[in-house]
């Protein structure tokens, strides 16, 4: 009678903790501190409709950019470029910024949601994230120690997603859109900072575990 074992737990290694922060730093760069910055610039220097429209072309800017240097357009700023026209027109329509930025707050809210509700499943969203960055094979994915560890940081960051969204829809809706940005934007680049070296952190513990 032939048993078949389960393939060994091949090591599995993640990059330095140095590599992933400057592989990191120029998305949050362009996905956050940029955008906002531009914004803000606008709002000083034009007013509200000058800053829609500056924000716009930043966005449209950057696919402009990349075509012009032959690199691929991702989808996700295509999709990122429709939703800020969108925000932008209804915003421009009502005179108020608060439509602006209310819509990526409950758009968080919803992927906190998403993170918390799909933690027990077989492949919670949190695991979707993870291996589109950092590829894992199956038999790693598969192991009962990695299925806690995905557990745990669904938790981790559906709570963190839901403290983000609650506290930029409070100071979206108690403080000037001038405030709102500039704590905003600190606090959210914190929190979600310190939750990314806890996961990192964590599965490197996970691995090295695993690995022995």
């Amino acid at each position: 009678m032939t048993v078949l074992l389960p393939p060994p737990t091949a090591p599995v290694t993640l990059p330095r903790l140095g590599a992933l922060l400057r592989h990191a730093a120029p998305r949050v760069l362009e996905g956050m501190v940029l955008p906002v910055a531009v914004f803000y610039a606008g709002l000083m220097l034009f007013g509200l409709y000058g800053a829609l429209a500056v924000a716009v072309t930043w966005v449209y800017g950057g696919i402009a950019w990349r075509l012009a240097k032959g690199t691929p357009v991702p989808g996700t700023v295509l999709l990122a470029a429709g939703t800020v026209t969108v925000r932008a027109v209804l915003a421009g329509a009502t005179g108020s910024p608060v439509l602006f930025f209310l819509q990526p707050c409950l758009g968080v809210f919803c992927v906190s949601m998403g993170f918390l509700f799909t933690a027990p499943l077989r492949r919670p969203l949190i695991q979707r994230v993870a291996t589109d960055l950092l590829p894992l094979p199956e038999h790693v994915l598969g192991h009962p120690r990695m299925r806690r560890f995905f557990v745990w940081q669904s938790v981790l960051w559906g709570g963190v997603q839901f403290l983000n969204a609650s506290l930029s829809l409070w100071l979206l809706l108690s403080q000037s859109v001038q405030t709102y940005l500039v704590v905003r934007t600190s606090l959210v680049a914190l929190l979600l900072g310190g939750a990314g070296l806890v996961s990192v952190l964590s599965l490197r513990h996970c691995l090295r575990r695993l690995g022995r």
